[in-house]
Parts: structure tokens; C-alpha cells; sequence
């Protein structure tokens, strides 16, 4: 059985807080009292500060998306893997009343501002932006390498991998702003009539 630490709390903690508050409006104040910890828990688990616990909240949140996304894709297939992906989605914003969307998002969107012992923001700024644009790229890795296994050119593989996760991330934000899934609805109906066609190409 997995125990989950205090500190995975926290870091869990941030991540959702990100997808509903952004960076900025996510302090390590409100990360304790999310979570129910101890306040001291934050200079002993995270001494770096609130760049180090939100650092860490975007690794786990592109983990979160990415490890049952690879699954999915590997015993089902691409088309398999974009319902599962979507379906992830739809539950996350319809389970928060469409208050929470993608921390990784949030990231690159929203400019970090640092907090108590912070002295360089700039540079946490940096950081996290390239650890977003990693989490990115792992996703994008994930489809574009089952596209390649399906038969798709390398470069044809990577635009359509490029194209899912660019229509999902803004739909999602689409989806807050309406209180609505109805647009990823339509973006996966899009989307998978986009794959099933270059995909039927390959096998003639």
C-alpha cells in the first residue's frame, strides 16, 4: 500500500490550487491550510521556498497526465488514447465545477511572483517555464510516438502530436470560461476524425 507523505501532500496540494488560483495566488499559506499540514512542514521539506514546492507541483502534475495518457495510448492505440485524455479532462473540470484546469497551463500563462526568502523571481521565472514547456513536450512525445508506431511520418506524427495537446490545453480553458464541456466535446470529435484520417492513409 502507497502511504502518502506529508510533503507529497503539499506538492499535490499546490498543483491544485495552481489549476484553480493560477501561480501568484497560490502561497505557501494557503498550500498548508489546502492541505491540513503543519506549517513547519514547508521549510523542512520544501527550503528553497514556493519556487521549489510549485517547481515540483508542475513535475507532478505533467506526471499525473502523462503516466495513465502512455498507458492508455500502449494498450489501446492513438484514437484510445485521445478518448482517455479527453475523458481525464472532461472529469477534472465537471468534478470542480469547472474551477480547476491545468496547472502547467497556469504556469506558462501566469508570471511568477515569489514570496518571503525569494530573491530572484526572474530566474525561478525561467525555471518553471522550462519545466512546463518540458511537461509539454513529454505529452507531445507520448502521442507522437504512438502516431509513429501506427505508421505516420516522423514529421506528420509530430505536428498532429503538437496539434492534441495544443486543442486540449486552450479547450480546457475554453471549458472554465463556459462552464461547459461541450467544447472538448467537439474538439475530440474534431480531433479524432483528423487522426482517423491520416491514419487510414497510412495502411493503404
Amino acid at each position: 500500500m502507497t502511504t502518502t507523505t506529508t510533503r507529497d501532500k503539499m506538492i499535490a496540494g499546490a498543483a491544485d490550487l495552481m489549476s484553480r488560483r493560477g501561480v501568484n495566488a497560490t502561497s505557501m499559506r494557503d498550500v498548508v491550510r489546502h492541505t491540513a499540514t503543519p506549517r513547519g512542514s514547508i521549510s523542512h521539506h520544501f527550503p528553497d521556498g514556493k519556487r521549489q514546492l510549485i517547481a515540483e507541483a508542475v513535475t507532478f502534475a505533467g506526471k499525473q497526465v502523462a503516466v495513465p495518457l502512455e498507458k492508455s495510448i500502449n494498450q489501446h492505440g492513438v484514437i484510445s488514447g485521445l478518448e482517455a485524455f479527453v475523458a481525464s479532462w472532461r472529469r477534472r473540470l465537471e468534478a470542480t465545477g469547472f474551477e480547476a484546469g491545468c496547472p502547467v497551463l497556469a504556469v506558462a500563462v501566469d508570471r511568477y511572483v515569489g514570496e518571503g526568502s525569494d530573491k530572484d523571481d526572474e530566474t525561478a521565472q525561467q525555471h518553471l517555464l522550462d519545466l512546463a514547456d518540458g511537461v509539454f513536450a513529454d505529452w507531445r512525445q507520448i502521442m507522437r510516438a504512438a502516431l509513429l508506431r501506427e505508421g505516420l511520418a516522423a514529421e506528420r506524427a509530430e505536428r498532429l502530436a503538437t496539434l492534441v495537446v495544443a486543442s486540449i490545453e486552450g479547450t480546457v480553458a475554453m471549458c472554465r470560461a463556459n462552464r461547459s464541456a461541450d467544447a472538448l466535446d467537439q474538439v475530440q470529435d474534431e480531433l479524432e476524425a483528423v487522426l482517423s484520417t491520416a491514419l487510414a492513409r497510412t495502411a493503404r
